[in-house]
């Protein structure tokens, strides 16, 4: 391809050789043609975006929008990734070429792109096989949870998933296992960048040929076997068998386009349980996400609106969402009178760790089992497993957000002879057991179906239960909001202010008028309440990250997202548990407490975002 000409030059040295390498090394021809278009039409500052940064490991890897541009997942940046990959692999493993990788994709695509999942895991596959890398390439698309259930099962030294999980149609990504399961970290996620600046231009043209998966010796495919094995192991999780099969319950189940369906479905017969009735417009996978306007079940009622009518219409007092990716999941259950409760991760989660410790506790009367055992969450989710573990004598410990910290945290628990019994993020992410290292929405689904049917045999619903544990523990609740926000300098500036709000180095003293008590920053490592002033918790410099603890009980953090562009919030107020008073709330009093947490909410945002002078958009779904 010829070189732009001057008069298409745009006189900065740094963006024409960008333009140029790209012209020079990809050789897909839709992202060619998106490049040479925009420098016809001189948009300088759409080329800068994507040609003059590189994406960085967030929470859940590697994440962008498909398209042109070394900022963006396609083609070209899938291959430096993985030579990336590659020569840090090398460094850390001298049996590489003995244990291989583990790669499998979701069902994500843009046609204008030449763009799909299943292509950059053919090509991450090219670029290990062209350096006698044996690969174990899933022969279709799978859920998230089977590739680092496989990495473990297979003993591979890494494993790649091509997916965005729950973000819009337009993203991809790129997430990374390590050995041992879980997603990489500091330093693993630092190290391969710098291997991918190494070696940016591709080693051959061997990197693009999909065909090699279809010809090698050196790849396999997993597929039937670790299927087998992680249901196998998925039996662990059902206790009450027997009574699954006499369950009268009817389930609805929304794959929301992806590739959850027939997987829950084999869940379900492995549990006993007749398989749930899938939502016909959204069993079979689809990039455009075409029924809903949000591919993310976390938004609630306003996505979950086919399934609800669909459970009306058959009478299914559950339904379960799985995310596009199948690593979430979301619960709505019927309600006399009342509608449908969509439960929210926090919830959720409370029933399912009385779920497993109830049933762990049965199968271990002995007291002294109890200290070996763990439940985990982070730091932004609620505190309801502290609370259950302090009255019930179990640990709990709390990470960073993200899953990738928990996943390890559970490697190194287990290594130590522990067992860790259920661990949670409040975005609707969950993990029962420790046998994958990262949430799981299909084993989530079926013990929460197993749940149910217990219940139901116990003339009770699932919010009937949280209400139980609510007045046993006391109330915990919770909020979550975002904002979002499409440039990073804006986002810097808003946490500028935060810490220096009074001031240099002086934060907020109030917020809503109620005194704030202590703050942690995780960012910079600051924490008020510590007697060195120093945060118990990692610092996390590459994101924003704000605590605040407030005199009426009421905890409060702010946080950029790893994987959108966005500013969370979140808000929970924790009543003690025995103090009657607090947990034997009438109806209308925890209504009350529930719009002040809300009102406390909206002044977070106001007083501190200040969307409106920051041109943020509000949550609207």
């Amino acid at each position: 391809m010829k070189a732009p000409s001057r008069r298409q030059m745009s006189g900065e040295p740094q963006l024409d050789q960008a333009v140029q390498r790209w012209l020079d090394w990809d050789q897909n021809p839709w992202t060619r043609a998106q490049v040479q278009s925009l420098v016809a039409a001189g948009r300088q500052d759409d080329l800068r975006k994507r040609l003059c940064c590189r994406m960085s490991f967030g929470t859940a890897g590697l994440r962008a929008p498909m398209g042109a541009g070394f900022s963006r997942i396609n083609d070209l940046t899938v291959i430096q990734s993985t030579q990336g990959l590659h020569s840090y692999l090398s460094r850390c493993f001298p049996d590489l070429r003995d244990r291989g990788v583990v790669i499998g994709f979701d069902s994500r695509g843009q046609e204008e792109s030449g763009c799909s999942s299943q292509r950059l895991a053919k090509l991450t596959a090219a670029v290990m096989l062209s350096r006698e890398v044996p690969v174990h390439l899933f022969s279709t698309f799978v859920p998230t949870p089977y590739v680092p259930y496989a990495v473990q099962k297979l003993g591979a030294v890494a494993g790649v998933m091509i997916t965005a999980s729950h973000n819009p149609k337009e993203d991809n990504g790129y997430k990374v296992y390590w050995c041992n399961g879980a997603q990489i970290c500091s330093p693993h996620d630092r190290e391969i960048l710098c291997c991918v600046e190494e070696q940016l231009e591709p080693w051959s043209s061997s990197c693009w040929e999909e065909e090699l998966v279809e010809t090698s010796s050196l790849r396999t495919d997993p597929l039937a076997d670790i299927s087998r094995s992680y249901m196998e192991e998925l039996t662990s999780l059902c206790f009450h068998r027997n009574l699954n099969r006499r369950c009268p319950l009817k389930f609805v189940h929304s794959s929301f386009h992806g590739v959850g369906h027939d997987y829950v479905q084999k869940a379900f017969q492995t549990f006993g349980f007749a398989p749930p009735i899938p939502v016909p417009e959204q069993k079979d996978p689809d990039p455009n996400f075409s029924s809903v306007i949000c591919p993310n079940p976390e938004e609630g009622l306003s996505v979950l609106e086919l399934s609800v009518l669909l459970a009306e219409k058959e009478n299914a007092p559950i339904v379960l969402a799985t995310d596009p990716d199948a690593d979430r999941l979301a619960v709505a259950e019927k309600s006399e009178g009342c509608g449908w409760k969509v439960f929210t991760g926090n919830e959720l989660a409370a029933l399912l760790g009385w779920w497993m410790f109830s049933n762990w506790k049965d199968a271990h009367p002995d007291p002294e089992d109890v200290q070996k055992v763990y439940m985990l969450s982070t730091t932004v989710s609620s505190k309801i497993l502290q609370t259950f573990a302090r009255e019930k004598g179990f640990k709990f410990e709390e990470t960073l957000p993200g899953f990738k910290w928990i996943g390890h945290r559970i490697h190194e628990l287990a290594q130590a002879g522990n067992t860790v019994l259920f661990s949670f993020e409040e975005s609707i992410g969950f993990l029962c057991g420790s046998w994958v290292l990262d949430k799981d929405g299909i084993s989530s689904a079926a013990v929460v179906a197993e749940m149910a049917s217990y219940l139901y045999h116990k003339h009770l619903n699932l919010n009937q239960q949280l209400h139980i544990i609510y007045q046993t523990y006391g109330y915990h609740l919770s909020k979550t909001s975002y904002v979002v926000c499409e440039d990073p300098p804006t986002i810097n500036s808003i946490f500028s202010r935060i810490r220096n709000f009074g001031g240099t180095g002086s934060y907020p003293k109030t917020c809503s008028g109620i005194q704030i008590v202590h703050v942690r920053d995780v960012t910079t490592g600051y924490d008020s309440s510590q007697p060195d002033l120093r945060s118990v918790l990692p610092v996390m410099k590459s994101s924003h990250m704000i605590t605040f603890t407030l005199q009426n009980g009421f905890v409060a953090t702010l946080r950029t997202s790893g994987t959108e562009p966005k500013i969370k919030c979140y808000a929970e107020y924790c009543a003690a548990p025995g103090n009657r008073s607090e947990c034997s709330r009438c109806s209308s009093d925890v209504s009350r407490l529930e719009e002040e947490l809300q009102s406390f909410m909206a002044a977070l945002l106001d007083e501190f975002l200040e969307p409106e002078r920051n041109n943020l958009t509000r949550r609207h779904i």
